[in-house]
């Protein structure tokens, strides 16, 4: 399987360690998650994933937290290097 790119709305966030909570809570339903990145501002949890991700969990994982999950996409991502053909 190739990478995929999730974004998860996320509404609820109002501080750094809101942040964080919600990157552990991704981190913890996602072992294969990277580059997790909370955004409080743009009121989203993005990460890139080389396994299949299980939406139904990601959103419990969140809602857990005490967060609620407004949107969830998930796309295929290609890396964007300096020698793209």
């Amino acid at each position: 399987m190739s990478t995929v790119k999730v974004t998860v709305g996320v509404d609820g966030m109002m501080c750094g360690m809101c942040e964080a909570h919600v990157q552990d809570a991704v981190r913890n339903a996602v072992p294969s998650a990277k580059k997790v990145k909370a955004d409080r501002k743009k009121k989203d949890v993005e990460f890139l994933s080389d396994t299949e991700v299980d939406e139904a969990s990601v959103r419990k994982a969140i809602a857990d937290t005490g967060y609620d999950v407004t949107s969830y996409s998930s796309a295929p991502y290609e890396k964007k290097g300096l020698f793209h053909f």
